[in-house]
């Protein structure tokens, strides 16, 4: 049996990798200005938020180059694991659920002050739960897209619709070497089914009228300095594209929603996690309350 602690278990920082504000005056630094907050509803996400300092980076990428390893102790406590979601091996996208369970520093930045108070904000000031965590790697040139896609898609079993995805990137994200592009406005278009997110970037596009896939013509690509975040609405429609530079390209993204979301289904809701009767409330170990300020 692995000697790993199941750091699911612990609802509070675990590590001394962030410090939380002990006032209101201390929380004030973090909260969005009223434009950011305002720019989100308009266009469905905000970008450029700083959520680490240098430390804080390489802490975490030692951390990511331990966890990556299948035989690493603590893999058990992964939802997902995919070395290369896409299977392709000249285009390779590792993605994994869970990492939050295993080191102290992917635990930690769930309480990280400037990702929590951002959250609050933008899901209406409401009290905000953890729903689970992700990394995206794509290395340096055979890294492979991330389909077109709406995050909440793939959530429909828990509602209502009050979720939230915080993007952070642990390397610098170029056009170049893959970084994130919005369609602005998109998440304005309602729900659409589900493509698969590795290997097909275009799968969306059977979902979509004329004047969708007009808007597709534009999309902003989110470049962003390592260390510095986007957030993005639960229907925002957004991908990335492969990375053929010489630089690899690695993120984790945090997904929240609101308190009083509840489960839609009698089925697991993640891979080992017991499951929430359908129109139970969403709570408890793996659900916990991250920020009710």
């Amino acid at each position: 049996m692995s000697t790993v602690k199941d750091l699911a278990d612990y609802h509070e920082l675990v590590s001394d990798l962030f410090r939380l504000p002990k006032t209101t005056e201390e929380w004030q630094q973090y909260r969005l200005s009223d434009e950011q907050v305002a720019h989100f509803h308009e266009f469905g996400y905000v970008s450029g938020i700083k959520m680490l300092d240098e430390g804080q980076v390489e802490t975490l990428r030692n951390e990511l180059a331990e966890i990556v390893d299948s035989d690493h102790p603590g893999h058990h406590l992964f939802y997902e694991f995919h070395s290369n979601e896409s299977e392709d091996p000249n285009s390779v996208l590792f993605h994994s659920l869970g990492h939050w369970r295993i080191t102290p520093g992917f635990h930690d930045v769930i309480y990280n002050p400037a990702f929590v108070m951002a959250a609050h904000q933008l899901l209406e000031n409401k009290p905000v739960r953890f729903w689970h965590d992700q990394l995206f790697c794509k290395p340096a040139k055979h890294g492979g897209v991330v389909a077109w896609h709406q995050d909440y898609s793939y959530w429909t079993r828990t509602i209502a619709m009050q979720h939230l995805t915080c993007w952070t990137g642990l390397d610098d994200a170029s056009v170049k070497n893959g970084c994130l592009h919005y369609i602005p406005k998109s998440h304005k278009w309602g729900l659409l089914d589900a493509p698969s997110l590795a290997g097909d970037m275009n799968g969306l596009m059977d979902y979509l009228n004329d004047e969708q896939k007009e808007q597709f013509k534009n999309p902003v690509a989110i470049e962003l300095k390592k260390g510095y975040a986007t957030f993005h609405h639960p229907l925002m429609v957004h991908g990335s594209y492969e990375n053929k530079s010489e630089m690899s390209r690695r993120a984790f993204v945090l997904n929240v929603f609101a308190d009083g979301t509840i489960s839609n289904t009698d089925d697991e809701l993640l891979a080992g996690v017991p499951s929430i009767p359908k129109g139970q409330k969403m709570e408890g170990k793996f659900f916990p309350l991250i920020f009710d300020h």
